[in-house]
């Protein structure tokens, strides 16, 4: 009976050509728009690591004085200070954990043969690969020894390993950042993941670091940041040392606590820390103040899905319901003029239910048809994103679930419109038309 319906359907639109193809074109423009905009807020609010995005944890706190004023909600920093990154990671506990700051260098071969580019960086300690599941191609990130005594290693993604060595095994070689020879002891995927969640602070959706060289390094090669830094109160620095010693914030920290104990257990640790630092003169407050959020938790408290995404997506659906409205009168107008066919077939035997659904399925066709068509003008919208502004790039894109989403939503917004004139059509009495015949 569901073929002989989408036979009955095929053969309704073809007699119809002109208000099918319109109402086809109404819900393709109502998805399309509607997906544009929908894709992006679901690439935005996408956990970025489902598996261990409540394991990652983020620690703050709060370094102010007494009556010190930060621009949060909460009055805490988004970053630490160096001293306090220092501390922490070197504190007494068995946690993976890693601070990191964003920075870049001059990379070349000092050879003719192979041009210098200027690529971003991170400094990090070991612990950042374990604990943001880094793949390796070639090698492995480098040893506590190397991090600690021999400094001067680094971690290239596959894009530079292309570049400069045509993608073959290159641990073991030697390249250089800026004027100083770094030892290469691993080689990893370049980061496709579309939010930079380890780094909010400087870009949310900015591209990824292409080098990874040890935090250690920092102090001896005085490594400037890339980015943010900011401060509670005026501090005049006369050189790198005193930046690391200020209370100046521009380092990110992560830990991983698999457990509510663990994160219980560095909690405690954190306010051990506070507690020892107040002793010598910092942190001059009645309430020690710090927060430790997971990834999710970092990602709502950083308002990486603004108001205006979520505005956006509302507003798209509600063309759509625009759309929606004007098939519904496209189809009254089409469903009627056929008032006397049904009545005939009313009288023949064909009952409402059969009725009903032979329109609805008749609609269901036409949802479908507009939500493929669609697809592709949400693909041409997303294009339009990427091309335009570069800073979403990573974010315009439709993934398996938009693109089941949209024909769905489709056959959901071509079926609502659907229902009143299925309804009204099935309720047509034979008799009037037997009589006018």
């Amino acid at each position: 009976m569901f073929l002989h319906y989408i036979d009955l359907s095929i053969r309704s639109i073809k007699s119809t050509p002109v208000i099918s193809v319109l109402m086809v074109f109404a819900i393709a423009i109502g998805i399309g728009l509607t997906m544009t905009s929908l894709s992006v807020f679901h690439m935005m609010s996408m956990d970025p690591i489902p598996h261990k995005s409540q394991a990652i944890h983020f620690p703050q706190l709060n370094i102010m004085d007494e009556g010190g004023e930060w621009h949060t909600d909460d009055n805490i920093p988004y970053q630490l200070t160096y001293q306090d990154a220092i501390n922490l990671y070197n504190a007494d506990a068995d946690f993976p954990r890693s601070p990191s700051f964003r920075s870049g260098f001059s990379v070349h071969l000092n050879t003719p043969d192979v041009k210098p580019t200027m690529e971003p960086a991170r400094l990090v300690y070991q612990e950042f690969f374990s604990i943001f599941e880094r793949p390796f191609i070639f090698g492995a990130p480098w040893s506590k020894e190397e991090q600690q005594s021999k400094p001067y290693v680094v971690v290239i993604s596959e894009s530079i390993n292309n570049r400069l060595f045509n993608g073959q095994n290159s641990v073991g070689k030697s390249i250089y950042l800026d004027n100083k020879s770094y030892r290469i002891v691993g080689v990893v995927e370049d980061w496709d993941h579309h939010i930079k969640y380890y780094d909010l602070n400087n870009g949310a959706f900015n591209s990824p670091e292409k080098l990874y060289v040890p935090f250690s390094i920092a102090p001896l090669e005085e490594i400037g940041t890339w980015g943010n830094t900011n401060g509670w109160k005026h501090e005049t620095l006369n050189g790198y040392q005193s930046l690391l010693q200020s209370e100046l914030v521009w380092v990110q920290f992560w830990v991983q606590l698999n457990t509510a104990a663990e994160k219980e257990a560095f909690s405690a640790l954190i306010m051990a820390y506070m507690e020892d630092q107040q002793s010598k003169g910092r942190f001059n407050r009645d309430n020690l103040q710090y927060a430790l959020r997971n990834v999710t938790e970092w990602l709502k408290y950083n308002q990486v899905v603004s108001e205006d995404n979520r505005i956006l997506v509302g507003l798209s659906f509600m063309f759509l319901l625009v759309c929606v409205a004007n098939i519904l009168g496209l189809l009254l107008a089409k469903f009627l003029k056929r008032a006397p066919e049904v009545g005939v077939r009313r009288a023949l035997g064909a009952s409402k239910k059969h009725i009903f659904a032979q329109h609805i399925v008749e609609v269901s066709v036409i949802g479908l048809a507009g939500g493929i068509l669609g697809i592709v003008i949400a693909q041409l919208g997303l294009w339009g994103v990427r091309t335009t502004n570069r800073y979403y790039e990573a974010l315009a894109t439709m993934d398996v679930s938009m693109l089941l989403a949209a024909p769905t939503i489709a056959l959901m917004a071509s079926f609502i419109a659907g229902l009143y004139p299925a309804w009204l059509v099935c309720r047509t009495q034979p008799a009037i038309y037997l009589k006018s015949q």
